[in-house]
């Protein structure tokens, strides 16, 4: 018997009626209250539609993350700006992080916090993703604050994700999911990798704390972008990333593949620079190919990705999380539940080929 696990990055498109409660509220039309009882519908349904795909591991999609999965943490935050990094993308449009201006740095809201408030929606096992602290260590500002060094930043960083994901863990979470989508993004920023080297060396000052047996419930994910249908980073060679990010001392790595103009030779890179007690979930839906594939379609990759890693060490994914930014409305939810869907029936068939010894040939 073959047993593939199957897993979303996170992020599914808002429900309509929560985005226009969350207008309504920035308006003045609704009360926190009743944007919360929005958040809590848009939440119930997501559950509710991921079940009904077959998926073994569900997640909340994101719909109480207001703005995007990667200011969560620090949105309401009296000490940011709003002009912080830029970060473009491939059809010209700009996403812009917070500037921070002024310490200390503490999260305002924790991802533990929106698992604990949907554990008790589903029976499912759930999984919790969380954005990195690389990606959060740009919210610091290219001159130092006087009162502030980076490096104490860096230190209250690092403290604030180990809560997080012990928080997680004790909120009910099966695994936690990092992502690390600025990985690519960072030789596009510093060809030489010392940008790179620096966000690997971060993370692992996070994973460092926790024991073998917590890191292996512990995933990465990557991907070079997936907003509005745009990508910032996927004209940055794989090959460039794939052998540090490995270096990662995590588990369970979330790896976009469909898109890559030559999968087999990244395959081939994963399979090389994978350690024997991680496991690769393979990306096997395009989540900004507007057309659904057919489960026979994911099949096939599935397979291709058998051919080079370990059958106990892979698994499946979506490229990247569907709507990762509250405005994204270029995927409809029932789009992404279908693809959700084929996802999971097509691993299923994979598995069923692989365990009477088919190969993708």
């Amino acid at each position: 018997m073959v047993v593939l696990p199957t897993e979303a990055i996170g992020s599914i498109p808002r429900s309509s009626a929560l985005m226009q409660a969350q207008r309504r509220f920035k308006e003045g039309g609704i009360d926190a209250a009743q944007l919360e009882a929005a958040y809590d519908a848009a939440v119930r349904d997501t559950l509710r539609e991921l079940e009904a795909t077959g998926s073994p591991i569900v997640t909340d999609g994101e719909q109480r993350k207001a703005h995007s999965f990667a200011t969560y943490s620090v949105e309401g935050g009296e000490n940011f700006a709003p002009d912080g990094l830029e970060i473009p993308f491939s059809d010209g449009h700009v996403r812009r992080l917070p500037r921070l201006t002024r310490g200390p740095f503490h999260f305002m809201r924790s991802a533990a916090h929106t698992l604990a408030q949907a554990r008790p929606r589903t029976r499912l096992p759930m999984k919790q993703a969380i954005i990195s602290v690389s990606a959060m260590s740009l919210f610091y500002p290219a001159e130092p604050l006087a009162d502030y060094p980076r490096e104490a930043f860096l230190d209250d960083l690092v403290d604030e994700q180990e809560r997080e994901i012990r928080d997680c863990f004790a909120a009910g979470a099966q695994t936690v999911q990092i992502d690390f989508t600025e990985g690519r993004l960072a030789l596009k920023i510093d060809p030489s990798g010392s940008v790179l080297d620096s966000f690997i060396e971060l993370n692992n000052r996070v994973l460092e704390r926790f024991t073998h047996d917590e890191r292996c419930r512990i995933g990465i994910h990557t991907c070079p972008g997936a907003d509005h249908d745009a990508t910032h980073s996927a004209d940055v060679d794989y090959a460039e990333l794939l052998p540090s990010l490995f270096e990662l001392e995590a588990g369970n790595f979330y790896i976009a593949m469909t898109r890559e103009a030559d999968p087999e030779r990244a395959l081939k890179i994963v399979a090389r620079y994978l350690k024997p007690w991680q496991r690769a979930f393979i990306g096997v839906i395009d989540v900004i190919d507007p057309r659904i594939e057919t489960p026979e379609q994911v099949c096939e990759r599935v397979l291709q990705a058998a051919r080079h890693i370990p059958l106990d060490q892979l698994g499946t994914t979506d490229d990247c999380g569907f709507s990762p930014f509250c405005d994204d409305v270029s995927t409809p939810r029932a789009t992404a539940f279908a693809k959700i869907r084929a996802r999971v029936e097509g691993t299923a068939l994979a598995a069923q080929r692989l365990a009477r010894g088919e190969r993708d040939e």
